[in-house]
């Protein structure tokens, strides 16, 4: 089992980040020290944790990646991740037309 230090170190997500992901439920500690309040995480929570960060980096949000770890199945993931790129690919055309928007407002006032 690795503390939330190591853990933290070997997954590229803070401490603070690991913290939040166990208060939304995401990642919870395998076990936490009655003691001294110490978290540990285990190789399984590894996995988790570097799908988590893969999520963020696709630009999920904190409601969808509870969906993929709590609702869904990872067997799903594929579909999800497809899903996800068809929402951004709108996004995009979404954004160029407002950029089109700022544009002819601008010449507007020229």
């Amino acid at each position: 089992m690795y503390r939330i230090g190591e853990f933290a170190e070997m997954t590229g997500l803070t401490k603070e980040t690991l913290r939040y992901y166990a208060q939304m439920e995401l990642l919870v500690p395998v076990f936490v020290n009655p003691k001294n309040k110490y978290s540990y995480y285990d190789n399984h929570s590894f996995l988790t944790a570097r799908l988590l960060v893969y999520l963020r980096r696709f630009d999920f949000s904190i409601q969808e990646m509870l969906t993929v770890i709590h609702d869904r199945s990872l067997f799903e993931l594929e579909e999800i991740l497809k899903e996800k790129k068809v929402a951004l690919r709108q996004r995009i055309v979404e954004t160029e037309a407002i950029v089109t928007e700022i544009d002819e407002f601008l010449e507007m006032g020229d």
